[in-house]
């Protein structure tokens, strides 16, 4: 009985044997040993082949996903092309970024820089409940003039809302070299009201006024779809590499 028992396991466990699988003597049922494939040119054993497939799987879910989404964004509400100037300004893009400039020159001396943000905060409205909350959007931007080659400039940081534009506050930079703990002076709405109001004036002279708080709020609208279509061909580019 003995010699039978040690022919047996010898017979089980030998590693001249050619099989790729050996009965376990407890249950009867063939056990698999370790394999290897070869997958796109690598060479994986059996547990790393069922983990590359999984990947795959999910890879795969994820850009069929981003597929249906990016489709869904052409079909029913396509970006449309976005205009390159607004009036007397250009209008520069910066595709990709969250922002964007316009540019024009007043004059024969001021050079004006209007810089806007992308849709950066929202507010509720007075028409606004728990069941059904209605919100405005709000774009933040700041408006630099320019004159000469002296490096100083006027900065007037403004909010544009869908249909007016409200001054927070203004200052002169003295370039590059301005002390960041500079005054900046007070708050715009602490100003006399006969200032504030001309100073909304010499704004409006200059272009900047609620009719660019409505183009801004048209122009980033659009400009939200093409940064999220974007975005998602990104990503989806991202999870198709090896």
């Amino acid at each position: 009985m003995a010699r039978f028992v040690r022919c047996l396991r010898r017979s089980v466990f030998s590693d001249s044997s050619p099989s790729i699988a050996y009965r376990n003597p407890k249950i009867g049922l063939p056990t698999i040993q370790n394999r290897n494939f070869l997958i796109g040119g690598r060479c994986l054993s059996s547990g790393s082949y069922v983990s590359e497939m999984q990947k795959s799987a999910f890879q795969g879910n994820i850009c069929r996903l981003i597929r249906n989404e990016i489709d869904y964004e052409l079909n029913h509400s396509p970006p449309l092309q976005s205009p390159s100037s607004y009036g007397p300004f250009t209008v520069e893009e910066r595709p990709g970024e969250q922002w964007i400039s316009l540019k024009r020159k007043y004059g024969e001396k001021e050079d004006i820089k209007v810089e806007a943000t992308m849709f950066d905060r929202s507010v509720p409205t007075s028409k606004s409940t728990r069941t059904e909350p209605e919100f405005i959007l709000h774009i933040t931007f700041v408006v630099n003039i320019s004159k000469g080659i002296s490096g100083e400039s006027l900065e007037i940081m403004c909010s544009a809302w869908p249909d007016n534009i409200e001054i927070s506050k203004l200052c002169i930079r003295k370039g590059i070299n301005s002390s960041p703990s500079s005054y900046g002076g007070p708050e715009f709405e602490e100003l006399d009201d006969e200032l504030q109001d001309a100073l909304y004036q010499f704004l409006e002279e200059r272009g900047i006024s609620d009719e660019l708080a409505v183009f801004l709020h048209r122009y980033m609208k659009n400009k939200s779809k093409f940064e999220y279509v974007r975005w998602m061909e990104s990503v989806k580019s991202y999870v198709e590499k090896n």
